[in-house]
C-alpha cells in the first residue's frame, strides 16, 4: 500500500527538526571526541582521566536516566527542550572556556595549593562535562522519542522516515565531526580547539532554540500533554504540596521512588522484552570503538586502513536504515525486527569463524591463573607449536589492547596510535579479515534492527510514561555497554580477544532471542485478537 503523500507542514517540521539535529549532534561527536584528547593531553598522556569520565558518565545515566525521564514526563515540552538545550550548551561553553585557561596557565596552576587546584580544575572539567551529557540525553529523549511522533501525527510511515533519517544524519556527523575539529587541534592547538567548540556551541544554542520554538508553534500538538498517571498519585500530590517542607531525608525517599517506579513502568511495557534485547546488543567488542581497533592496531594493521575500514562501515550503516524503511514498507514492523536481527546474527558468524582461523593470536593458557615453572616450561612448546598461526608483537606477546602511554589520535570511538610499534605481519590474514568482515556487514542488520526497536517504543508507550520508560532504557543501554569494559578489564590481552568475541556474540544472541520471545508473543496475540 503506498504511503500518503506528506504534507507540507509535515515537510517544514521535518526540516526543522532535522537541522536543529544535526546541529546538536554535530556539536556532541566533536565535543565527545575532543573532551578525551583533552583529558589525556591534561594528565600527561595518561588514559586515566578519561577512563574516570567515562565511568562517571555511564554511572550518571545508569543511576539518573529514571530521573531525566521521569522530568521530560512532568513539565511542558517546549521548556524541557530549551532548559536540555540551554543547560547542554551552556555546560560545554563553560568547560570550554575552563580547559583553555588550563592549558593556557597549566604550569602556573600546579604550583597553587601544591598542586590541588589542578585536581580541582580536573573535577571541575568532568563534572561539567557529565552534567552535559546528562541534558544531552534529557534532549533526545524529548526530541527523538516524543516530538517526532507528535511531529509525523502518529503516522507509522512517516515516523519510520524520520527515525530513519535522523540515524543517518548521526551516521555521517559521527565520521566527520571529529575529523573537522581534530583538524582543528592538530593545524592550530587545544585551546584554538576549545574556542572552536565554544563558539559552535553559543551559535548552536540561539540556531536551535529558534527552531524547536518554531516548530512548537507550528505543531498544536506539542502544547497538550496528558498528565502523569501514577499508582501513588496522591502520594506525588501531598508532596508537591508540602515541597517547602520537606528535609533532605523524604527527598531522598521521593527520588528513590520515582526509580523505582520507572524501572516499574518499563518493566510493564509491551515491549520490555524487545527493549531488554536491544540492551543487550551493548554488551560486544565488535564494533568500532577503541577496543576492537586497539585489537587490530596490535595485529598489524595500519592506523591508514582501519580509518578506511572505518568509512565503509558508516555506509554499511547508512544501508541498514535504507533497508528498515523497505522491509517495513513490506513486511511490518515486528517482522523487520526478525529479518535484521537473523542478518546480524549470520554476519557475526564470521567473528566467530575468525577466532579459530588461521591467523588468530587466541591462546587459552594465558587465561589460567598460576602456572608452575616446570608446567611453564613444557607449555612454552606447545606455545611454539601454537605460533604457526600467530606472529610476534613487538614490545611483548602481552601488549595490552590499549596501551597506557602514547601519542593518540582519537577519531571518536576509534583511537590510532603514532610512536607505538604495531605488530609483525601475520603468516595469514585470514582471521583479521573475517573479523572485519563480519563487524561491517553485520552493522546493515544492526542499525535496522535498532531502529525496529526504538519506533516499537515509540509505538506502543503511552504519551504520559514515554520520558520514563526510555530514561531506563538508556539506563540498561549504559549499564550493558559498562559489562564490555569490565570484559576487556578482565581479559586484556591480544590472546584473549577470542574468547571476548565469543561471549559478546552469546550476549548478542541472548539480545536477540528476548526479541523472537517478544514478536512470537504479539503475533500470538494478535491472531487471538483477529
Amino acid at each position: 500500500m503506498q504511503e500518503p503523500k506528506k504534507p507540507r507542514i509535515y515537510q517544514v517540521n521535518s526540516f526543522l527538526i532535522y537541522v536543529s539535529g544535526a546541529l546538536s549532534m554535530w556539536g556532541d561527536r566533536m565535543w565527545h571526541f575532543a573532551i578525551s584528547v583533552f583529558l589525556i593531553e591534561l594528565y600527561g598522556r595518561n588514559l586515566l582521566l578519561t577512563a574516570v569520565f567515562g565511568l562517571v558518565v555511564a554511572g550518571s545515566v545508569l543511576l539518573l536516566g529514571a530521573l531525566i525521564g521521569d522530568w521530560v514526563d512532568r513539565n511542558p515540552r517546549n521548556k524541557v527542550a530549551h532548559a536540555s538545550l540551554f543547560i547542554q550548551n551552556i555546560s560545554v561553553t563553560v568547560c570550554s572556556i575552563v580547559l583553555m585557561l588550563v592549558f593556557s596557565y597549566k604550569h602556573w596552576i600546579e604550583q597553587i595549593w601544591d598542586g590541588w587546584l589542578t585536581v580541582v580544575c580536573y573535577t571541575v572539567v568532568i563534572i561539567l562535562a557529565d552534567v552535559a551529557n546528562l541534558a544531552s540525553t534529557a534532549l533526545t529523549i524529548a526530541i527523538q522519542r516524543d516530538w517526532i511522533v507528535v511531529i509525523t501525527g502518529y503516522n507509522r510511515g512517516h515516523l519510520a522516515g524520520m527515525n530513519a533519517t535522523m540515524r543517518r544524519i548521526d551516521q555521517v556527523t559521527n565520521i566527520l565531526a571529529p575529523l573537522a575539529v581534530g583538524q582543528v587541534m592538530t593545524l592550530a592547538s587545544n585551546v584554538v580547539g576549545c574556542g572552536f567548540i565554544l563558539g559552535w556551541n553559543l551559535v548552536s544554542l540561539i540556531v536551535e532554540f529558534f527552531f524547536l520554538s518554531r516548530v512548537y508553534r507550528i505543531v498544536p500538538a506539542l502544547s497538550v500533554k496528558p498528565p502523569v498517571v501514577e499508582e501513588d498519585q496522591a502520594y506525588l500530590i501531598l508532596f508537591s504540596e508540602n515541597t517547602k517542607s520537606t528535609n533532605k531525608k523524604e527527598l531522598k525517599t521521593i527520588l528513590a521512588f520515582t526509580c523505582k517506579d520507572g524501572w516499574r513502568a518499563y518493566y510493564r511495557q509491551p515491549v520490555f522484552l524487545a527493549g531488554m534485547g536491544l540492551a543487550f546488543l551493548y554488551t560486544t567488542v565488535l564494533g568500532f570503538d577503541c577496543i576492537t581497533t586497539g585489537y587490530a592496531y596490535t595485529q598489524g594493521i595500519s592506523g591508514s586502513l582501519l580509518s578506511l575500514l572505518m568509512g565503509v562501515s558508516a555506509i554499511t550503516g547508512l544501508m541498514g536504515t535504507v533497508m528498515f524503511t523497505r522491509l517495513r514498507k513490506t513486511y511490518g514492523l515486528v517482522n523487520t525486527g526478525i529479518i535484521s536481527s537473523c542478518l546480524h546474527l549470520g554476519c557475526l558468524l564470521l567473528c566467530v569463524s575468525s577466532v579459530f582461523a588461521p591467523g588468530s593470536p587466541m591462546d587459552l593458557s594465558l587465561l589460567m591463573p598460576y602456572i608452575t615453572s616446570n608446567s611453564s616450561s613444557e607449555l612454552g612448546g606447545m606455545a611454539g607449536q601454537r605460533q604457526k598461526h600467530t606472529y610476534p608483537l613487538r614490545g611483548g606477546s602481552n601488549q595490552p589492547l590499549l596501551p597506557d602511554r602514547s601519542s593518540i589520535h582519537w577519531t571518536n570511538n576509534t583511537v590510532l596510535f603514532d610512536n607505538v610499534p604495531s605488530g609483525a605481519a601475520p603468516e595469514s590474514y585470514i582471521s583479521i579479515i573475517l573479523l572485519f568482515l563480519g563487524v561491517i556487514t553485520a552493522r546493515i542488520g544492526l542499525w535496522s534492527f535498532d531502529l525496529t526497536v526504538t519506533q516499537l517504543l515509540q509505538e506502543n508507550i503511552c504519551e504520559s510514561e514515554r520520558g520514563v520508560v526510555n530514561g531506563v532504557q538508556s539506563s540498561m543501554n549504559y549499564l550493558m555497554d559498562l559489562l564490555h569494559f569490565i570484559m576487556v578489564i578482565s581479559a586484556p590481552q591480544p590472546q584473549h580477544f577470542g574468547i571476548l568475541v565469543i561471549i559478546s556474540v552469546l550476549f548478542i544472541t541472548t539480545g536477540h532471542t528476548m526479541y523472537f520471545m517478544y514478536a512470537h508473543k504479539t503475533k500470538r496475540k494478535h491472531r487471538l485478537d483477529t
